[in-house]
């Protein structure tokens, strides 16, 4: 990872909310932006952020997620996703997270992620299935 990544460095991306991204158990007119896709779409755009500063072969991965919902964003509509980096520990980096659609804030939280090396993390995961496949059944 570069060490150009520093405390304050900020990104905002853009959702439109799609049928996709919203629940449907409470029928047409309760269709709004599901939690779990707007968890989705936050590490997306924490990822995002962090590739403009990976070294090729690195990637990163969630670790932590605090999340507050409170917002209802309502299908058709649109999000900004703001992220800012709060920290940077070797390859550990932790965000702040404001989420707002055109009326409101929507959400509000913090982030964590881990930079890795995406061929170590892939053997490291193929000896674990490994062992699993000889696990009893």
């Amino acid at each position: 990872m570069k060490d150009t990544l520093t405390t304050g460095t900020t990104s905002t991306c853009r959702v439109h909310v799609d049928r996709d991204r919203t629940i449907e158990f409470m029928g047409d007119e309760g269709r709004v932006y599901s939690t779990p896709n707007l968890l989705y779409d936050i590490e997306m755009a924490c990822r995002d952020l962090l590739l403009e500063f990976s070294d090729p072969g690195e990637d990163s991965v969630g670790t932590r997620i605090e999340l507050d919902h409170i917002g209802a964003t309502l299908e058709g509509m649109w999000v900004d996703i703001q992220v800012t980096v709060t920290e940077v520990k070797g390859r550990a980096v932790s965000f702040d997270i404001l989420v707002s659609d055109p009326l409101e804030k929507v959400a509000m939280g913090k982030h964590n992620r881990f930079v890795v090396d995406v061929q170590q993390t892939a053997q490291r995961l193929q000896a674990k299935a490994a062992k699993v496949a000889a696990l009893p059944a």
